[in-house]
């Protein structure tokens, strides 16, 4: 795929594991049952760096956007949210919650606004009657997924995007303080975002656990990704000063000194908020 920057109570399922997506018989969802976990506010972060990047797209769009969270887990919480977070960008926007357990569909129907947030099965085929999306939100999906059906997964998500579209597809912790997620267009990956809540932060390398699955086999010396987190964690020992004016200015400091010899695509006012962002080209594998 080619790489390219566009400035833009709960219940556990049994994990069903599988090396590459199903390819279920004509009219069944594509893919596998997740692990469901969910919590409120889990995915705030990506959320609000996804406003920042997509927001004038969606609000200057011809017609009403359609965002999909794909794969929201056992409860709806993060589907309600999306919708509501992109609403204060585009009042008419729909959203629609994917989920491949019919279980699951149920049980997030009472929190239905429709048509601003609607509920539906599915997977990766992301039956949208026809239409296409503005927007796919898939996080924490494919990390029970073998890497070599990323690609894959990328390509058929990316198909169904707009052709300003953005398939955000990445891992956070289980309450949201740790997230790295990659951006992609129709024509594929764009971006790498690392982002933190700073005052939980030892340092950047513990971002590591949550690299997303085409990126976290590739995290050993002599790749990328290792090299850009180690000097990340060198940049953030150096700044350690800064930790006098709080976590927030030493991780500034430390993207600024990364600047240097890495090609991030944000600046000051996202690294304020523990965000920070590079082209894919600098972490492919």
């Amino acid at each position: 795929m080619a790489s390219s920057f566009d400035p833009g109570s709960l219940g556990r399922p049994t994990l069903h594991r599988t090396s590459k997506p199903s390819t279920s018989p004509a009219g069944r969802p594509v893919g596998a049952v997740t692990r469901g976990t969910t919590n409120t506010n889990r995915l705030r972060r990506m959320d609000r760096w996804i406003v920042h990047t997509l927001g004038p797209r969606l609000r200057f769009a011809d017609q009403p956007p359609v965002a999909v969270d794909l794969g929201y887990g056992a409860a709806p919480w993060t589907a309600v949210e999306l919708s509501r977070r992109l609403r204060t960008v585009r009042p008419d926007l729909r959203t629609v919650g994917i989920e491949i357990e019919p279980s699951r569909v149920a049980a997030a129907l009472p929190y239905a606004e429709p048509p601003a947030l609607t509920f539906r099965r599915g997977g990766f085929e992301v039956p949208l009657d026809g239409a296409s999306a503005q927007l796919i939100r898939a996080a924490n999906v494919l990390r029970q997924y073998e890497e070599e059906a990323v690609e894959a997964v990328w390509a058929r998500l990316c198909g169904r995007l707009t052709p300003d579209g953005l398939l955000v597809e990445g891992t956070c912790d289980e309450i949201g303080r740790r997230h790295v997620w990659v951006a992609l267009g129709p024509e594929g990956p764009r971006t790498v975002t690392f982002a933190a809540r700073l005052a939980n932060l030892e340092q950047p390398s513990d971002l590591a656990e949550r690299l997303p699955k085409a990126l976290i086999h590739h995290n050993m010396p002599g790749r990328p990704v290792h090299a850009f987190l180690t000097d990340f964690d060198r940049a953030w020992a150096a700044a350690a000063p800064y930790g006098a004016f709080g976590a927030r200015q030493r991780w500034v400091a430390a993207c600024t000194a990364l600047a240097g010899r890495w090609p991030l695509v944000d600046a000051r006012g996202r690294w304020r908020q523990g965000e920070v962002t590079l082209p894919w080209s600098a972490l492919a594998p």
